[in-house]
């Protein structure tokens, strides 16, 4: 597992923010981490920058980052232009050479239907990420089921309103939730 995965790990709600009004409440709460869901090439090594001047991680989503590709150079790209500390992606090429190029890795799933759940394990083992996001987050019979399937931490992500939300999936296995609602960061 990466060095990086018990910092994450040490506070189990991660910051998940999309605008610079929640970029700057997440840089002010308590998480460790702050998933980064929305930049662009012109703006991410800045939202990075102020991610690490005020001590956290910074994980980008780089499926999200406007005017990157799909290919696996986009990884080298983004890692050269803002140095994020990990990065997560749907597509497992992308999480297997941001492995390789040392950054810490989540693999985002969608659990749609069964074939969606099935699928997963093979994803998985293409790209070996430090952890798996899956969403929607309040699901605690999927993520059971998921956790037992694989070695991979499970964070849930998506549609967690409230505590209990948090709870139900902390309870079902998952190693740690991804939110963007800030009333969650300092649970």
């Amino acid at each position: 597992m990466h060095p990086l995965a018990e910092t994450l790990l040490d506070e189990p709600v991660i910051a998940a923010v999309k605008t610079d009004e929640a970029l700057a409440a997440a840089l002010a709460s308590p998480c460790s981490t702050i998933f980064l869901l929305a930049s662009t090439l012109l703006t991410v090594d800045g939202l990075v920058h102020r991610i690490h001047d005020a001590g956290k991680l910074a994980v980008v989503h780089i499926d999200l980052v406007d005017g990157l590709s799909s290919r696996e150079i986009a990884v080298d790209s983004l890692n050269a232009l803002c140095h994020p500390d990990g990065i997560i992606s749907t597509r497992p090429t992308l999480i297997r050479r941001a492995r390789h190029r040392g950054l810490l890795t989540v693999q985002r799933a969608f659990i749609l239907d069964s074939l969606s759940l099935t699928s997963l394990s093979g994803q998985l083992e293409q790209g070996k990420p430090d952890f798996v996001e899956i969403l929607p987050g309040i699901m605690p019979r999927v993520i059971a089921e998921i956790s037992t399937r694989t070695q991979v931490p499970v964070i849930a992500g998506g549609l967690l309103r409230d505590k209990a939300d948090v709870m139900a999936a902390m309870r079902a296995g998952a190693a740690a939730v991804s939110t963007s609602a800030p009333s969650l960061w300092d649970i």
